[in-house]
C-alpha cells in the first residue's frame, strides 16, 4: 500500500469514526424529546432537515456530475420500496430509543450485519459458507443474550431494535440491487423523500404533529443535522477506501453508546449487554475476516489467470 492509500485509509477510519459519533449524538437527541413527540414526527423531522445533507452530497458527487446530473432513477420502485423499509426501521429504533436503555437499544440494533448476510442469500445470489453462518449463529446467541427473552429483565420493547435491525439491513442489501451507474447520493436522496414522506403519513395517522416550542425545535434541527452530517460523512469515508477496511471500526459503537447513555441518562445495562455484547462483536468481525478473506482470494485467482 502506497503512502497515498494509507493516508486515505486512514482518513476514512477516522471519518467513519466520527460519522457513528454524529449518529450516536442523534439518537441522544431523539431520546432526550422522545417524551414530547411520537416516533414519527421525529422520523419526519429528521429526514426532512436531513435533506439538507443529502442535496449537498448530490451536488458535490462526480458520478453525479458525470452521469448528467440526473434526477430520476431507472428503478423508482426499488428506490420508493427502500424509502418505506428505512421509515419503518426509524419507527422501530427510535420507539426502542424512547423506551430502552440507550447502549442496548444501540447493541441490539448492530444485528443488522448479521441479516444482511442472512438476506444476501435469496436477495443477491450470494454463496454463504460454513465460517459466516457459523458466525450469524454466534451473533444471534450474542443478540439473544441481550434481548433476556424468559428473564425477569426481559421487556417485549427489545422486538423494536431488532426489527429496526431487519429493515435497516434489508435497505442496505437492497442498495446493491440498483445499477452500478446510479450515483450514490441519488440513492440516498430518494430514500431519505420516501422515509420523510412516509413518516408524515404515518404522524398524521396518529394524531398529526406537536408544534415544538423555540427549545424543541432547536433540538429537532440537531437531530436533523447530526443525522444528515453522519449520512454525509460515511458516504465519503466509503468512497476512500474499501468497505472492509471501516467495517471492523463500526463496532466501536457499542462502548461509544455505552459511554454516552451512561454519562448523559445514568444508564449502565452491564448486566443486560455482556457477554451477549461480545458476542455481537466478534460474530461481525468473523463476517468481516471471511469477506476479506474471501475477496482476496478471489483476486489472486484473477492474477493468476
Amino acid at each position: 500500500m502506497t503512502d497515498a492509500k494509507a493516508d486515505n485509509v486512514v482518513a476514512a477510519i477516522l471519518l467513519s469514526l466520527f460519522a457513528i459519533l454524529l449518529f450516536d449524538f442523534m439518537g441522544l437527541v431523539i431520546k432526550r424529546i422522545s417524551a414530547d413527540f411520537t416516533a414519527a414526527e421525529l422520523s419526519a423531522w429528521r429526514n426532512v432537515i436531513g435533506l439538507i445533507p443529502s442535496m449537498i452530497a448530490l451536488y458535490l458527487s462526480s458520478a453525479w456530475i458525470k452521469a448528467g446530473k440526473p434526477w430520476r432513477v431507472r428503478q423508482t420502485k426499488l428506490a420508493l420500496f427502500r424509502g418505506v423499509i428505512l421509515t419503518i426501521a426509524q419507527l422501530a429504533f427510535y420507539i426502542g430509543l424512547a423506551r430502552m436503555a440507550f447502549a442496548t437499544v444501540n447493541t441490539i440494533s448492530y444485528a443488522n450485519a448479521l441479516f444482511m448476510v442472512a438476506l444476501a442469500v435469496p436477495l443477491l445470489g450470494e454463496r454463504v459458507g460454513i465460517a459466516r453462518w457459523s458466525a450469524v449463529l454466534v451473533g444471534f446467541v450474542g443478540v439473544v443474550l441481550v434481548m433476556r427473552p424468559g428473564a425477569g429483565t426481559f421487556s417485549t420493547d427489545a422486538i423494536f431494535p431488532l426489527i429496526a435491525a431487519f429493515c435497516y439491513a434489508l435497505a442496505g442489501v437492497t442498495a446493491r440491487l440498483f445499477d452500478e451507474d446510479v450515483p450514490t447520493p441519488l440513492i440516498n436522496l430518494y430514500s431519505s423523500a420516501t422515509a420523510a414522506l412516509g413518516a408524515v403519513v404515518v404522524a398524521f395517522f396518529f394524531g398529526g404533529f406537536t408544534a415544538p416550542d423555540l427549545t424543541q425545535f432547536l433540538w429537532i434541527c440537531a437531530m436533523g443535522f447530526f443525522g444528515g452530517c453522519a449520512v454525509l460523512c460515511l458516504m465519503v469515508a466509503y468512497r476512500m477506501t474499501e468497505q472492509s477496511n471501516l467495517a471492523p471500526f463500526n463496532y466501536f459503537g457499542i462502548p461509544m453508546a455505552f459511554v454516552l447513555g451512561w454519562f448523559f441518562f445514568d444508564e449502565a445495562p452491564w448486566d443486560e449487554l455482556f457477554p451477549g455484547a461480545l458476542l455481537i462483536i466478534a460474530s461481525g468481525l468473523i463476517i468481516v475476516w471471511r469477506e476479506r478473506m474471501l475477496k482476496t482470494r478471489a483476486a489472486a485467482a484473477t492474477i493468476q489467470k
